[in-house]
C-alpha cells in the first residue's frame, strides 16, 4: 500500500509518516519549504495552488491513500481552494482521501459541537477551513473530513514550546483561562486518521481529545509533566483581549470514537501518562 501525506513536514504530517512507515506502507510526502526525514518518505515539493504539479505527483506516486495535513493559514487560495483541487485529483485516481479540518469552523456560540453541527466561522482562517470542507465533499463525497483541535505531543508542538518559553520568560504572552478547546495527542490523531482513511468511512468526523480545558489549564498540565514551575505561567481572559476567534469550542467526538479502535485520550490522561 502507498500512502501520500500532503504537508508531511509539519507536526501532524511527521507523525503520519512515522505511523504509515511503521505499518509497512510505501510512503511519499509533500512539503512547501523543506522536506522532512528522507529515510522514511519520498519527498515532493508542492504548492497546492499548482494543479499541474499536483497531477504530476499523483501520476508518479499512484497512492492508495492520501491524507491532507497541510495548513495554509488564512490564505484562501491555499486553505480553501487547495484541498478542493486535491480532492478532484484524488477522486480522478480513485485514491482514498482524508482531509484534516479544524474546530475553527465554529463560532463557539453553542459551545458543544458534534458532527451534525453546521459551520459558523468568525475568522478568515475558520471561513477558509469551512469552505474547504464543503468543497472537498462536494467533489468527492467518499472522502473523510476530520475536524480536530489543539494538537499536543512529544514536546514538539507549538503549544508545548510556548509553555516552556513562557515559564523561562523568553516569550511574552498570556495563557487564557476562558479559551477552551479539546486537545488531542498527535499519536492518537494520526492513528485515528489512518484508521478512518483505511475504512469505508466518509463525510464529517470529529477527532478531538476527551477533555475540554482552557489553554491555561493545558499549559499547567504540560508544565507539570515537564517538571516546570507552572506558577510562572501568566494567565488572563481572552475576552479582555483584542484577539479574534471563538472562546469556547468543544468538539464532541463520541460518535466517531465509537467507530474507532484508537482511543482519543483527554489531555489530563496523556499528560499524566507522560509524566
Amino acid at each position: 500500500m502507498t500512502t501520500l501525506v500532503i504537508g508531511g513536514s509539519g507536526f501532524l504530517g511527521t507523525e503520519l509518516i512515522r505511523q504509515a512507515t511503521a505499518a509497512g506502507h510505501t510512503t511519499a510526502a509533500t512539503y512547501t519549504t523543506s522536506p522532512g526525514d528522507a529515510s522514511q518518505a519520498l519527498w515532493y515539493s508542492l504548492d497546492l495552488r499548482d494543479t499541474e504539479r499536483l497531477e504530476a505527483i499523483m501520476a508518479e506516486v499512484r497512492p492508495h491513500l492520501v491524507i491532507n495535513a497541510s495548513s495554509g493559514g488564512a490564505d484562501w487560495v491555499v486553505t480553501a481552494e487547495g484541498p478542493v483541487r486535491l480532492a478532484m485529483v484524488t477522486a480522478k485516481y480513485g485514491s482514498r482521501l482524508a482531509h484534516v479540518s479544524s474546530d475553527a469552523v465554529f463560532s463557539g456560540a453553542r459551545v458543544h459541537y458534534d458532527e451534525t453541527c453546521l459551520p459558523d466561522p468568525i475568522t478568515p482562517y475558520g471561513a477558509a477551513k469551512a469552505a474547504a470542507e464543503t468543497g472537498v465533499l462536494a467533489v468527492y463525497p467518499e472522502a473523510v473530513v476530520a475536524r480536530t483541535s489543539l494538537i499536543i505531543g512529544h514536546g514538539q508542538s507549538e503549544h508545548e514550546h510556548a509553555v516552556h518559553e513562557l515559564v523561562a520568560g523568553t516569550r511574552a504572552g498570556t495563557l487564557f483561562t476562558d479559551d477552551i478547546r479539546c486537545p488531542v495527542h498527535v499519536v492518537d490523531l494520526a492513528a485515528a486518521l489512518m484508521e478512518l482513511a483505511l475504512s469505508d468511512a466518509s463525510g464529517i468526523h470529529h477527532l478531538a481529545g476527551a477533555d475540554a480545558l482552557s489553554r491555561h489549564e493545558l499549559g499547567t498540565l504540560i508544565a507539570r509533566r515537564d517538571g516546570l514551575d507552572a506558577s510562572r505561567l501568566p494567565e488572563g481572559l481572552r475576552a479582555h483581549s483584542a484577539l479574534p476567534g471563538a472562546l469556547d469550542v468543544r468538539l464532541d467526538s463520541r460518535a466517531t470514537q465509537r467507530k474507532l479502535s484508537t482511543e482519543l485520550r483527554g489531555a489530563r490522561q496523556f499528560c499524566m501518562a507522560a509524566a
